[in-house]
């Protein structure tokens, strides 16, 4: 089947997996390479196929090999314990040597979705034992995975795309692991919080990784709240179907001229880097469909708590009223002055109470 390929991230788009496709096809080919070229498989290609039990498949060393650009590289042995592998965000030849060794050479591998690992496995023409390991993975398949570590073999972790653990699964397997005394090593690589960072234009000497923005406007409008008190970079991760709704909470909670920057679609084709103030991002996105993985990133300057004018704090109480509830209130004029939210939330209980009357 003819495969049409992504110049940059490097995926068919025949909607084929990868791993079955036919074998003779380069795996260049299969990747996607920009501007790779077509080669025929070396004749002399060692028998890559995986034996049934990973005990075994150590002892033959052979089958631990991958493929770059028709080069065949033989991955040293790996010692037991469980290796935590990064894995690109977007663009598949953004994994690194030593990643590749690892996944060659690995006993089994524990993935979050199979067949999304074994696109990349298909890619580099590495056979490999996997398993399942994700976020709903209960105490019986976490317990699989130490019992192999614990009876001598290497298993490497991966998630779908960047570094397992941030924001991925695998906190709990790592602290069994080490409760027992057992190896945990990491092999680093991609990660979207780095690349983020690095093509923002955002300051970097203090960052604050806040993970995923709270799904609901009450908890995201508390969380930004209580995010917007420190002097950082605010790093969240982000659907494309909520970023209106996020950015324009962000912008009224932390201030309509804080600079941010949307990134979107990290290492990929149509990667973009969006910067400007939050009010100017969220009037661009608002009722517009985004597509894509979304990086957020807001340049928090901080509110530290004060003797405010009260006066100035009715004022600002009351226009916030105008516009929403009590607690809406409390949440902006906190942000904005740094006082207590308590102690705003009963004043806005009074200036609404005396409207009323």
């Amino acid at each position: 089947m003819a495969v049409r390929r992504n110049p940059q991230d490097g995926r068919g788009t025949s909607g084929q997996d990868p791993a079955e496709q036919t074998a003779s096809r380069s795996p260049e080919r299969a990747g996607g390479q920009s501007g790779a070229q077509s080669h025929d498989r070396p004749s002399n290609r060692p028998s890559n196929r995986p034996s049934d039990r990973p005990s075994d498949r150590r002892n033959d060393r052979k089958s631990a090999t991958y493929i770059i650009r028709s080069q065949i590289i033989q991955a040293p042995q790996l010692t037991p314990g469980l290796y935590i592998v990064a894995t690109p965000i977007g663009n598949l030849s953004d994994i690194t040597i030593r990643a590749l060794d690892t996944l060659a050479a690995a006993d089994r591998i524990a993935c979050e979705d199979t067949r999304v690992t074994r696109k990349l496995l298909a890619r580099y023409d590495i056979r490999a034992s996997l398993m399942s390991y994700h976020d709903y993975s209960d105490d019986k398949e976490r317990d699989r995975v130490v019992q192999a570590v614990e009876s001598g073999q290497a298993v490497a972790l991966v998630s779908d795309a960047g570094t397992p653990l941030i924001s991925d699964p695998g906190y709990r397997l790592v602290e069994a692991l080490l409760q027992r005394g057992l190896p945990v090593v990491p092999v680093p690589g991609p990660s979207s919080l780095l690349a983020a960072l690095a093509g923002a234009g955002l300051p970097t000497d203090q960052v604050h990784f806040a993970g995923f923005a709270a799904s609901k406007a009450g908890a995201r409008r508390r969380q930004f709240t209580d995010l917007a008190r420190s002097e950082t970079t605010l790093v969240l991760l982000e659907s494309p179907r909520r970023l209106p709704a996020c950015l324009a909470d962000a912008a009224e909670i932390f201030g309509g001229e804080t600079m941010a920057c949307v990134c979107r679609e990290l290492t990929k084709l149509y990667e973009t880097f969006d910067r400007g103030p939050l009010a100017e991002l969220a009037e661009k996105y608002h009722g517009q469909p985004v597509k894509g993985e979304i990086v957020l990133l807001i340049r928090s300057r901080g509110a530290q708590e004060r003797e405010a004018d009260p006066a100035a704090v009715d004022a600002l109480l009351e226009a916030a009223l105008a516009g929403g509830t009590v607690r809406h209130a409390a949440d902006q004029v906190a942000a904005q002055t740094g006082m207590k939210r308590r102690l705003l939330y009963r004043r806005a209980l009074e200036l609404r109470d005396k409207k009323e009357i």
